[in-house]
């Protein structure tokens, strides 16, 4: 769990730069060369990302449990980002937005259902169907 966590976080941190990083260079950085950069930034995220659902999906994790972590590791690494790197505070409506995403964290991870099998697709069961 921790791995998937750790490797979710440092895939954060690469794609929030990727995404937002050359906002603060916007008067030295051609829309050009920004795509370029965040293109490159963007491949190392995604050699922690896709390792971290890798991690995630052998230890347990649904889907879509991965995917509302990713989210709100997410904004817990832009919420640093936007204050420390870009000088801009949150605004109270963007707190509360926030909060509402924990709130859907709460959701996915606190009734849990059983995974769909790897071995039996959806698509396979719903052939087995009447009508399908």
């Amino acid at each position: 769990m921790w791995t998937t966590i750790v490797l979710l976080t440092l895939s954060n941190v690469f794609m929030t730069f990727a995404w937002y990083g050359h906002l603060k260079h916007k008067a030295i950085l051609t829309l050009p060369v920004a795509i370029l950069i965040s293109w490159l930034i963007a491949f190392v995220e995604y050699c922690f990302q896709v390792p971290a659902n890798r991690i995630g999906s052998d230890s347990g994790f649904s889907t879509p449990q991965l995917k509302i972590l990713q989210e709100v590791i997410t904004l817990a690494v832009f919420s640093v980002f936007s204050v420390w790197y870009l000088n801009e505070r949150p605004r109270w409506n963007d707190v509360v937005g926030f909060l509402f995403i924990l709130g859907a964290v709460y959701f996915v991870f606190a009734f849990d259902a059983p995974k769909t099998s790897p071995e039996r697709p959806v698509a396979a069961r719903a052939a087995e169907l009447p009508g399908g």
